[in-house]
């Protein structure tokens, strides 16, 4: 089933105590029964078990017990083909926890066999808050300019592609301000978000007015960083750890707000705070906590009703759910409560919702064949659906969906189901 040439290298049982040994009990529950395959979007583009999560967890195991070195090409090529869009453990009977298991798997490998270096570059922004902070306003004023959306369709496609997600964050959906506060409601507190604050920060401005119509009382808090996600599924641990430390220390200061999040990566992080820290005497517990108060913007709203809009937008619009808010957090009808109380809001289902759209954080950048593979029939749904709008709760969804409508010159825009909602109330 597997076609990776034998150990040559470092196998994973020589190195004790690796992330992948100290998580090697999740390997037996997995009866390879199959039903993961149709789910993982890089098997059904690609057609290799190897690039299966079954195939996948039979490499790591392989690669435990020794038989494949952690610096085996063909080994390392499929688990870094690998979306972690984690469809599998929504289909898996068993319970495997894979995205578990492929970060313990990416990061026992990276010692030895190294980071691709546009990963390493990003990761190493991403860590830097200040650096991060530069180089995300100098995107914003590349953005006003106009010249990504001019651009990009008219550029080779390894370029028109960063140019298009660039363009597709800025805002399509018109919006009243709003001074609207409730001041004895649930207090809550926003996770700002590394490229949502730079690049979506009209989504949060949505989302503090959806939640303040909604009966709640938002909070600031300072000194967040970037949640880690980034770093975690790439195999850097330690980055993602330092990082999850300095935002459970931020947090702190709010100790009886709930923790709203309108990223659907970034909430699935947090909400895993407690077992990326679980053997950190001093953050353990702490991280346990901030994990169970941490709830998804449409989550939130939608144990509270959500209120319905009283403003008429006759607009078609299709949802796609984001893979960490569907797979990982098990999210499926809150951000439909939130479009279904929009009045005028034509909502049209999209078949294959469930099936990634190939962002995955950097996966775009450092797989950009098998991104573009997988994004093809997400685009294909969303044109046979006639939608005028396109609304997922995930930055990294909005800009990868966003440049492809935009390179294949369609007029359907991407929005956050929130700002439908606060464009909603008067």
């Amino acid at each position: 089933m597997t076609s990776a040439s034998p150990a040559i290298g470092t196998p994973a049982c020589a190195l004790p105590g690796s992330p992948l040994q100290q998580a090697a009990a999740g390997l037996d529950a997995c009866v390879h029964c199959g039903f993961c395959l149709q789910a993982c979007p890089t098997y059904v583009n690609l057609e290799d078990e190897n690039d299966s999560p079954r195939g996948r967890l039979v490499l790591m195991r392989r690669m435990l017990d020794g038989e494949i070195a952690l610096d085996d090409r063909d080994a390392g090529r499929h688990i870094d083909r690998c979306l972690g869009c984690r469809a599998c453990e929504t289909a898996c009977p068993s319970g495997v926890p894979y995205g578990e298991l492929l970060e313990a798997t990416r990061a026992t490998m990276a010692p030895v066999r190294g980071t691709p270096l546009v990963a390493r570059l990003v990761l190493w922004v991403f860590q830097h808050h200040l650096l991060l902070r530069t180089a995300l306003a100098a995107a914003r004023l590349v953005r006003a300019t106009g010249l990504p959306r001019l651009l990009a369709p008219v550029v080779p496609r390894r370029l028109g592609f960063p140019l298009a997600m660039l363009a597709s964050t800025s805002p399509h959906v018109a919006r009243r301000t709003t001074t609207r506060a409730a001041t004895n409601g649930t207090p809550v507190t926003l996770l700002e978000g590394c490229v949502m604050s730079g690049l979506f920060a009209h989504v949060n401005e949505a989302t503090t007015s959806a939640l303040n119509h909604n009966g709640f009382t938002p909070c600031t808090t300072s000194g967040q960083r970037c949640c880690g996600a980034l770093h975690a599924h790439a195999g850097d641990l330690e980055g993602a750890r330092a990082l999850a430390r300095q935002n459970i220390d931020a947090f702190a200061a709010h100790p009886s707000a709930l923790v709203v999040v309108n990223a659907a990566g970034c909430g699935a992080m947090l909400k895993q705070y407690g077992h990326l820290l679980h053997d950190d005497p001093a953050y353990a517990t702490r991280a346990q906590e901030l994990a169970a108060r941490t709830r998804d913007v449409s989550e939130l709203l939608a144990s509270a009703g959500p209120r319905r809009g009283t403003r008429t937008m006759d607009r078609r619009v299709t949802h796609d759910p984001p893979c960490h808010q569907m797979h990982a957090q098990r999210i499926v009808q809150p951000p439909l409560q939130l479009l279904g109380a929009v009045p005028g809001l034509d909502l049209i289902p999209l078949e294959d919702a469930d099936q990634c759209c190939g962002s995955a954080g950097i996966y775009n950048l450092v797989e950009p064949d098998t991104s573009d593979a997988v994004l093809a029939p997400k685009l294909a749904r969303i044109k046979e659906s006639h939608a005028e709008l396109l609304a997922s709760g995930n930055p990294g969804c909005l800009m990868q969906i966003g440049a492809g409508l935009l390179l294949e010159r369609s007029e359907v825009r991407v929005v956050h189901p929130v700002e439908l909602l606060a464009a909603s109330y008067e």
